[in-house]
């Protein structure tokens, strides 16, 4: 899943974005609060981390500005201000979700998923489809009991599915996603990818909705 990582210090924002890739995500960084604002306008994140102390836009700013537009995007606050009042305004501006530097980047992580998660309408940590079975902490699936090796973009690509089943994804809406901003796709990627995911799962989980998308049934 797609994370935004809004956050000016180069040396953190590095940091957050290795920490965040090893656990599954797929994050894009950005050191500008007008250019964080430009970019959840034009990409379709599953949530945001967001510093506080921002240039251009301060991230209260930024956060007052996102929900004022409707969006329920889940954004955590990650910042060094760490009195009460600072966590109370966060919240009531907006925040899902607080956390003060320094930090453990795993619980960063548990944090998002648990955020996301929310987001989805699911209370569970763990996603169950029928005989199929996701664990986003562990990074690990299981059809008909059986664990199953699939490779990180495989993964996310059933991740997704899975979130929304019911519902049509197209193929655009899949790639913006599952790929940040600079990496390259070949024009079939998510359809090789859906075909690897038949393959080692079940024809039947994944439908082609001809020229529109891809579902998973309810």
């Amino acid at each position: 899943m797609r994370i935004l990582i809004v956050e000016d210090d180069r040396l953190l924002g590095e940091g957050i974005l290795a920490g965040l890739r090893q656990a599954g995500f797929q994050p894009d960084w950005v050191r500008d609060g007008l250019v964080a604002w430009n970019a959840l306008q034009a990409e379709p994140f599953a949530a945001a981390v967001l510093d506080l102390g921002l240039p251009r836009l301060s991230g209260l700013d930024l956060l007052q500005r996102l929900r004022a537009s409707g969006s329920a995007l889940p954004v955590l606050v990650l910042t060094a201000r760490d009195t009460a009042e600072d966590v109370i305004k966060g919240l009531d501006s907006g925040a899902d979700d607080y956390m003060v530097k320094p930090f453990d980047l795993g619980e960063l992580a548990a944090r998002l998923r648990a955020l996301v998660r929310r987001a989805a309408g699911s209370a569970t940590p763990v996603l169950e489809h029928g005989e199929l079975r996701l664990d986003p902490a562990a990074h690990s699936v299981e059809f008909r009991g059986i664990p199953v090796e699939l490779s990180a973009r495989e993964f996310a690509l059933l991740h997704e599915l899975m979130l929304n089943a019911g519902k049509v994804l197209t193929r655009a809406q899949l790639e913006t996603k599952l790929y940040p901003w600079g990496e390259e796709l070949e024009s079939n990627a998510i359809e090789v990818h859906v075909h690897h995911l038949r393959r080692k799962l079940a024809p039947e989980l994944i439908r082609t909705l001809r020229g529109i998308g891809y579902s998973m049934p309810s």
